[in-house]
């Protein structure tokens, strides 16, 4: 539990096999499989499985796995041929794929499942099928997302073939209508021999409840339908009613600034800028960036203490968006902190937090208008920027 308050985590993404653990749950077909953290171990699972053909997934929180590359110098996060080959280069190692950018994500553990696919006329071919639930403003409820065109690349099938999404909105009062969902089972392709089962697995999920799941593996020759690949999203406002699942949370896939923030109930996003941001409230932290921004800054953070922030949160917000930090006057003197601080106060009680900033001794630049807030900041950190760059001390606290 926090020290501070209630957890906040803004969106909750859990690992494929925990994910493919819900669906099993909920009766859903998925493919026979298991996890393991280290290379002996998946050794054995691939042993204890005693298939021919299997796959291996890097478990890390990021799309386009598949893509990605290890700093072990292996290629792909998911690889079809025999998981032995690859067990020591996955697990430990750091996988860069197109949606982490330069960021490298810790591969802590593989799943490793069943390859199923179809042969027809002496080839192998799988077709897979993208299913999802999503929120839509647009029929103000919930709405299935469906496209026999598979799901790696969903966006560009959207975006370049969008008669290939097929759309059901759900009347959340009265629930999926199994003939509605049959109907759209059948317009994605769905043969006699498996349109069923996959109405079946469709209400499953809907039941399942705001999650996306792409793709499936349809076999023509048979009628079965597993769930070849899971991800599953929940909102924070679900922690209450859900508590084991958002227990799942790996917190060594989040930036560690955002898992601080976490921990003292502060709602903290990093950005590319050099001009860090503590406000209370979202709205005056939205306004506070674009100010900065007005005046050709850029903003290192978005940092919401809220109104009824306590010193011990003020404080560690300080930690998370300076090298040196601590906060206001009790952090600025405990840690000596070297980074110009930029304050502009406003509401109750204002005149004495000026009063007490004044009387602190400490080197803190205050004013009344963000905008001239906005511009100090950006004028301080370009000559601290300069100042660095030619290897001097600056004081802060000369008139700007």
């Amino acid at each position: 539990m926090n020290t501070v308050g209630q957890k906040q985590k803004r969106f909750l993404s859990i690992h494929e096999y925990l994910s493919m653990e819900l669906l099993q749950k909920q009766g859903i077909k998925i493919l026979r499989g298991d996890v393991s953290k280290t290379g002996p171990e998946a050794y054995a699972v691939a042993k204890n499985l005693g298939m021919e053909d299997m796959v291996i997934k890097a478990q890390v929180l990021a799309g386009e796995r598949g893509k990605g590359t290890f700093n072990s110098d292996l290629k792909g996060g998911i690889r079809t041929i025999s998981p032995q080959m690859f067990a020591e280069k996955m697990p430990g190692h750091k996988l860069v794929t197109k949606q982490t950018g330069a960021a490298e994500k810790v591969c802590n553990s593989v799943y490793i499942c069943e390859h199923q696919y179809v042969r027809r006329e002496h080839q192998y071919v799988r077709r897979e099928h993208y299913f999802a639930v999503l929120m839509d403003c647009k029929s103000q409820g919930l709405v299935m997302v469906t496209s026999s065109q598979g799901g790696v690349d969903i966006e560009s099938v959207a975006a370049e073939n969008p008669e290939a999404i097929l759309q059901l909105p759900i009347d959340i009062n009265k629930g999926a209508d199994h003939g509605a969902v049959r109907d759209l089972a059948e317009r994605m392709g769905f043969t006699s021999k498996c349109v069923d089962q996959a109405t079946h697995t469709m209400i499953k999920l809907y039941e399942l409840f705001t999650r996306r799941v792409p793709p499936w593996s349809r076999s023509t020759p048979w009628p079965s339908l597993p769930n070849m690949d899971a991800k599953i999203n929940f909102d924070d406002n679900a922690e209450f009613r859900q508590k084991e699942v958002h227990s799942l949370w790996d917190a060594m896939h989040e930036d560690p600034r955002e898992v601080a923030a976490v921990k003292y109930s502060l709602n903290y996003i990093g950005l590319d800028g050099s001009i860090s941001c503590l406000v209370s409230g979202a709205g005056l932290a939205m306004s506070t960036m674009d100010i900065i921004k007005l005046h050709r800054g850029e903003p290192a953070n978005f940092l919401d203490v809220g109104g009824g922030a306590t010193a011990e949160q003020v404080t560690e917000a300080f930690k998370i968006i300076t090298p040196d930090p601590r906060g206001i006057t009790a952090a600025a003197s405990t840690l000596q902190l070297q980074t110009p601080l930029v304050v502009r106060l406003q509401g109750t009680e204002m005149d004495e937090a000026k009063k007490l900033i004044a009387e602190s001794g400490l080197r803190i630049i205050t004013s009344d208008d963000p905008g001239d807030a906005a511009s100090k900041s950006v004028k301080l950190t370009k000559m601290v920027n300069m100042a660095r760059e030619a290897k001097i001390n600056v004081s802060f606290e000369l008139p700007i």
